[in-house]
């Protein structure tokens, strides 16, 4: 089923095909913030309401125009001003395919080096998103060479590729901030672990390197026995609460991020939103079974209420 689902979210057909039936959108919407910035600063600023802390994502990937490109950048640009200006503990993540990566590399470089540069004006921080394993080497190179020019950029790591802890190796030796993640794209058994157990296993291990570093990292998972080893294993050592943070995505484990919260950790959300949200939904879809349940349980709702849907459920 993960792999039906991520073939999906390359099929833009599939797309127009679901959007006939209003469950799929309105279902989408329990990942998705909305379509437009507005819609995101409502929700980050919900979430500082509760404690939380966010990271803003203007859905779009693997632009394929220098002019698309340039418009993403821009629009990335005046998300950073609305965030300066209305919501507190609240920084970006970018994609460097939706600024060029896969049309020029160097351009891509130009247009992340605007970004940095007018977030660090702002005393910002951006996050520069891992995509599937093509984009890693380039990805890494483009983040060392932001961090050394700006500060103010960080990277993801995917515990599901076997090249995850000497590339973490790497980012710690310059003091690059890490988002640790399982991963969610489809990559062969040449370079990533197949089993769940695996993945997780490295997860841990890469998790305990992030911890020890003294630099702030994000853990990123809503795996409730990784979460208990994060903090079991910051207990042990004396590492203040202070100094990592635990990100989930927006929609997933409510009840988690509120607990944590209480607890007292540093609770970021990663919040998505725009108009291109189809790949991102079903990329979620693929990640969890409990997120499939989510979207039959909606088609049946619709049904049985004649279209009408309960944007509570």
């Amino acid at each position: 089923m993960r792999a039906l689902f991520l073939y999906l979210a390359r099929r833009e057909r599939f797309k127009n095909f679901a959007l006939k039936f209003g469950f799929f959108r309105k279902a989408a919407a329990r990942f998705i913030a909305g379509d437009a910035l507005e819609d995101a600063v409502r929700v980050v600023k919900l979430a500082n309401r509760r404690k939380l802390t966010g990271t803003l994502d203007l859905l779009g990937e693997n632009t394929l125009t220098k002019e698309d490109a340039r418009t993403a950048c821009e629009e990335l640009i005046r998300v950073e001003d609305r965030i300066h200006r209305e919501c507190a503990g609240c920084n970006l993540s970018i994609k460097l395919t939706q600024i060029g990566l896969k049309l020029d590399p160097g351009f891509c470089e130009r247009n992340l080096a605007q970004i940095a540069g007018h977030a660090k004006n702002l005393g910002n921080f951006i996050r520069v998103d891992m995509e599937d394993s093509s984009c890693t080497d380039q990805t890494l190179d483009i983040v060392e060479r932001a961090f050394r020019d700006f500060g103010n950029v960080g990277t993801v790591i995917q515990s599901y590729l076997y090249r995850s802890e000497r590339d973490t190796a790497r980012m710690l030796k310059e003091g690059i901030p890490i988002r640790l993640v399982k991963g969610a794209y489809r990559e062969p058994a040449t370079i990533a672990f197949r089993r769940k157990k695996d993945t997780d296993a490295n997860f841990i291990r890469i998790m305990k390197t992030l911890l020890d570093s003294e630099i702030h990292h994000a853990i990123a998972t809503h795996d409730s026995s990784i979460i208990r080893a994060a903090k079991e294993y910051a207990r042990s050592r004396g590492i203040p609460k202070d100094s990592f943070e635990f990100q989930m995505l927006y929609g997933i484990r409510r009840d988690l991020q509120r607990q944590l919260a209480g607890e007292g950790y540093n609770v970021r959300i990663y919040i998505p939103f725009g108009a291109q949200w189809y790949a991102y939904f079903m990329r979620r879809l693929a990640e969890r079974p409990a997120n499939v349940a989510f979207l039959v349980r909606s088609m049946l709702l619709e049904r049985k209420t004649n279209g009408r849907f309960d944007d509570n459920l």
